[in-house]
């Protein structure tokens, strides 16, 4: 493509640019949500209180959002700690239901053999609990990181740079070419990122794996 001959050094900065706002929010995302997951889980009256609140969390338009967070938090409206709370909100929202939900799908009579043979609360949950629900909590921060990546390309519309401004710029000036690399990159992007954090789960959960038969055999 003749656009991005010329201006792959652009494309390059704006990449980087991409998933330094988007790999932050992923990650405090994860860190904020599985406690809260966690704690939802065990206390289910409180715990639906707050799903209910998440969920009205993530309902919140991303560009109010954008001009709400200024308004609380001693920020710029252009910076980039404004996108990356923003999209800690969002992803958080949306992964507090996944993580109670993986909490939950822990079969209880695992619980219930290792509380028997002296595991304590907190070696239940680092052994158990954590381990089993991982392949849930994998398959949700899929989704989060596919939703951040894509809402990141919004903060485009108020100044922050990332690959939605070359969509935006290419839509002003009429330039398809930058507007099909913004929009594929972006995509690109996010199949990487899902691609990195599914082998992530992979590595965190041998146990689901299919069995070979020449595995078997050998056993």
């Amino acid at each position: 493509m003749t656009w991005l001959t010329h201006n792959w050094h652009q494309v390059l900065d704006l990449l980087w640019t991409h998933l330094s706002l988007a790999v932050p929010a992923i990650l405090l995302s994860a860190l904020i949500a599985v406690p809260l997951g966690r704690l939802a889980f065990r206390m289910p009256r409180g715990g639906g209180l707050m799903l209910g609140a998440a969920t009205l969390l993530y309902a919140i338009p991303s560009l109010p959002m954008l001009v709400i967070i200024p308004a609380i938090v001693p920020t710029q409206l252009r910076s980039p700690v404004t996108m990356i709370i923003a999209l800690t909100v969002y992803g958080t929202a949306l992964y507090v239901r996944t993580s109670a939900d993986a909490f939950g799908a822990v079969d209880n009579s695992v619980r219930d053999a290792a509380t028997a043979i002296g595991y304590a609360p907190r070696a239940l949950f680092w052994r158990v609990d954590l381990p089993l629900a991982v392949p849930v909590l994998i398959a949700g921060l899929r989704v989060v990181s596919v939703s951040t990546i894509a809402l990141v390309t919004i903060g485009a519309l108020v100044g922050i740079q990332n690959l939605g401004t070359l969509m935006t710029d290419g839509f002003q000036r009429g330039i398809v070419g930058e507007v099909t690399v913004g929009l594929l990159g972006t995509v690109l992007l996010a199949l990487v990122i899902d691609a990195i954090i599914l082998l992530i789960g992979r590595v965190l959960t041998p146990w689901t794996r299919p069995v070979r038969a020449t595995e078997v055999t050998q056993a």
